[in-house]
């Protein structure tokens, strides 16, 4: 009996890892990353029959290789694929996979393969326990391990196919979209030396959540090498915005010292710059950070985004006035929400209350475009907070606390708004929102106990 409890939470954690929640791990914001993204898979997406404005591709901080899409229309990629990635047209190939599990309903129809997996373990059980009842102890417990293997091997079955027909949708958007395949089959090959190194058997997938990766290859080469795109040249400008944005990732999230042995100083390169900017900074050595952005800029002077590291540099090495005039033109050059945000804080941070009125402005801009920023929110909240208006700053409180999923906290904020704020006002029907919904889940909540 233990064991097949066992085998049934182990089929439970199968179908919890293809919808595991990303907000378990941090979700990198980066203006220009996203920006990437959307302009990236914007031609897959519309070749898989969605709306660019309604899938979105974001970064989550991982170092393992891989993505995922856990419901919705968002694909979530790991920020250690993008740095094992060696060029854009391979991330692009595990985009198109992705999108091939969201218009599959992939996520979705999860739930039919363990329902067939279940139906298969209840009946050994069944089965067994009549087994055991009639005195055949035994053939019982035979027929319960029969039946727990069965039903595993019904759901790995079933995780493989999705996968499979993922990876063929995924071949068929790179071809709508005009976009080679030369880089999923480099992509694949990469995930097969990795399970060279990890001595995973190459004779059969069985077993597996998703099919071999020597199978995979198999089955691509033959629908890629004949399509026209094949060897249809990767967009420069593109794989030159990818370098970028892979330089800065690593930069980021790696440690210093391993981006100054990724990107040395003999590196004159501008992805290597924007690395060793990103290196320094971390490092707590601003001035050589500013001038790794100094080069930047005289290769680039009006670039927003290396305008916007400048002014962050400033900014988190205590000149938030000096961060001012870079940010400004970086928002005016791109209306980026996040820049935008960043910018409201060196206004604020300056403690000049002749700056207050514009880091409103555009706070309400940036959330107006981008609502799901909890420090925008929190921002906003200390202007009017600053100025005396209570009963909006409790309001911009009461929509970080509900995005963060604060909702005792949402509601407490939600309420002291409404008593300050006009009844049958937009603030006041927000607010009266999230204290609904606050109120339903802190109910929820509390019959769970």
């Amino acid at each position: 009996m233990r064991r097949w409890l066992r085998m049934g939470a182990i089929a439970a954690m199968c179908v919890a890892l293809t919808v595991r929640p990303a907000m378990a791990q941090q979700i990198l914001r980066d203006a220009e990353t996203e920006a990437f993204m959307a302009d990236m898979s914007a031609p897959l997406v519309k070749a898989a029959g969605m709306s660019p404005r309604n899938v979105e591709v974001l970064v989550i901080s991982d170092p393992e290789i891989n993505a995922f899409v856990a419901g919705g229309q968002y694909v979530w990629v790991h920020s250690g694929l993008i740095a094992a990635a060696d060029n854009v047209n391979q991330l692009q190939g595990v985009v198109a996979h992705e999108l091939g599990h969201i218009e599959g309903g992939h996520v979705i129809r999860s739930s039919e393969g363990m329902k067939a997996a279940t139906g298969i373990t209840l009946l050994s059980l069944v089965l067994g326990a009549a087994a055991i009842a009639a005195g055949g102890a035994e053939a019982g417990m035979g027929i319960l391990g029969m039946g727990q293997q069965a039903a595993m091997s019904k759901f790995l079955a079933f995780s493989r196919a999705q996968e499979s027909s993922a990876d063929l949708a995924g071949a068929r958007y790179l071809s709508t979209a005009g976009v080679s395949g030369k880089g999923s089959l480099e992509f694949f090959k990469k995930l097969q030396n990795q399970e060279y190194r990890l001595a995973i058997p190459q004779d059969d997938s069985y077993g597996r959540t998703h099919p071999l990766s020597g199978e995979r290859i198999n089955v691509l080469r033959e629908v890629y090498t004949v399509d026209p795109a094949w060897d249809r040249p990767v967009d420069p400008g593109l794989e030159a915005r990818f370098e970028r944005i892979r330089a800065k990732l690593v930069g980021y999230v790696s440690e210093p010292r391993q981006t100054l042995i990724k990107y040395p100083e003999s590196d004159q390169s501008i992805p290597a710059h924007y690395a060793r900017a990103y290196a320094w900074h971390k490092s707590a050595y601003p001035d050589k950070a500013m001038a790794e952005v100094a080069a930047l800029l005289r290769a680039a002077p009006h670039d927003p985004y290396f305008l916007e590291l400048k002014g962050q540099i400033l900014l988190e090495s205590g000149k938030p006035a000096d961060a001012i005039p870079p940010l400004r033109e970086a928002v005016k050059a791109t209306n980026q929400p996040l820049i935008g945000t960043l910018l409201a804080h060196a206004l604020i941070a300056t403690e000049d209350e002749r700056n207050f009125a514009e880091a409103e402005q555009v706070l309400r801009i940036a959330v107006a475009r981008d609502r799901e920023n909890p420090f925008a929110w929190y921002q906003l909240g200390i202007v009017y907070e600053r100025r005396g208006d209570i009963p909006r700053a409790a309001l911009a409180t009461a929509e970080r606390y509900a995005m963060m999923g604060e909702h005792q906290m949402a509601l407490r904020s939600a309420d002291a708004a409404m008593q300050g704020l006009k009844p049958g006002t937009v603030d006041y029907l927000r607010a009266q929102d999230i204290a609904m919904v606050s109120r339903a889940a802190v109910e929820q909540k509390r019959k769970k106990r």
